[in-house]
């Protein structure tokens, strides 16, 4: 099930070269604090007037969260704002922004801006959402990112978001970001036949348990077990309908990770009768940088690594909607709920 309400942006202008899938930076952002550079796309960071209020930010940026844009399909858009000062660095939460979109060919200035879309507010699991006003946050208390549903781009190359939002003690603020659109997905997308996975599981022999699931380092239990009891091909072959999570709770660079398997493991306690649930982890050997052969499939293509992904597969084998990097609970159980109850 593809996203609704699409808005479709159109550039006017030649089509040009699809650029290759690249990993989003807005994890390396937040957690090294490279707000001047949050994203390798975007424009050069914000200084609002520090005689507007004096708890006002140093520097702004906006960093694009989402990964595989490609033209033509319907899809979400996510996207994160920083602030640095001499506190460290905190990311805005909670209320909405204003996306608008423009087509920037092979990188110059973009122009033909297309129509304004909110985004809304998508915490991580676990986390706090707010009101409606928004507020800097440090990571360990909020940590999310601004959601567009439905956004079509009518070409691939180079396109530009301005975001505008209210920050606080600077009023409306503008930032711009550039970001890459493709000809097609690199990753399995909507309407796409899943692979046909062998992931490892609890009855997995000849691998350490961290393998499994990377929170079971120096002897810890694996604490989902629930989550991999079976492999996507044994799901397929029984025509059940699935939930993957590709994504390394321990080594998630995003901070993303952790929260979202804890999500996954919460749908799966209220619909187990409705889906498989399985979480597969990234690394079968992190400190070596070895990667699982099942996230290797799924997620490692044109040598860039984009998690974490949640995926719904028909009963049919058919990838029916994916999210990432976030998600929201209610929106998977709302369609997990449509699902028939499978046989026992």
């Amino acid at each position: 099930m593809r996203a609704r309400s699409d808005l479709t942006f159109r550039s006017g202008r030649e089509k040009i070269r699809a650029m290759p899938s690249r990993r989003s930076l807005l994890a390396a952002a937040l957690i090294m604090g490279l707000v001047a550079n949050a994203c390798a796309g975007s424009d050069d960071p914000v200084v609002p007037d520090s005689s507007s209020s004096s708890a006002a930010p140093s520097t702004l940026a906006a960093s694009v969260a989402s990964v595989d844009l490609a033209a033509g399909s319907p899809q979400r858009f996510s996207l994160g704002i920083f602030s640095s000062d001499a506190e460290g660095v905190k990311l805005l939460t909670f209320g909405q922004v204003t996306f608008r979109f423009a087509f920037s060919g092979s990188g110059s200035t973009a122009s033909d801006a297309g129509p304004e879309v909110t985004g809304n507010y998508l915490s991580a699991f676990g986390m706090a959402k707010g009101g409606s006003t928004p507020a800097f946050s440090p990571p360990s208390e909020a940590r999310g990112v601004y959601q567009a549903e439905g956004v079509v781009f009518d070409q691939a190359g180079v396109w530009q978001v301005d975001v505008t939002a209210e920050i606080p003690g600077s009023g409306n603020q503008t930032l711009s970001a550039t970001f890459p659109v493709a000809e097609h997905h690199a990753l399995p997308a909507p309407g796409d036949r899943a692979l046909h996975t062998e992931n490892l599981t609890m009855d997995s022999t000849g691998v350490p348990a961290a393998a499994i699931d990377s929170r079971a380092l120096d002897g810890a239990a694996v604490p989902d077990p629930e989550l991999h009891a079976m492999t996507i091909a044994a799901a397929l072959d029984a025509h059940q309908p699935i939930v993957v999570i590709l994504a390394t709770p321990t080594f998630c660079t995003s901070l993303m990770c952790g929260p979202e398997v804890d999500a996954v493991a919460a749908l799966a306690k209220r619909y187990g009768d409705r889906a498989v649930f399985i979480h597969i982890e990234i690394w079968r050997n992190n400190a070596k940088q070895v990667i699982n052969k099942a996230a290797a499939d799924w997620l490692l293509r044109n040598g860039n690594l984009s998690e974490p992904w949640i995926y719904l597969i028909g009963s049919d084998g058919v990838i029916k909607d994916r999210w990432g990097p976030l998600f929201d609970p209610a929106e998977v159980a709302k369609e997990l709920a449509q699902l028939p109850r499978m046989r026992s």
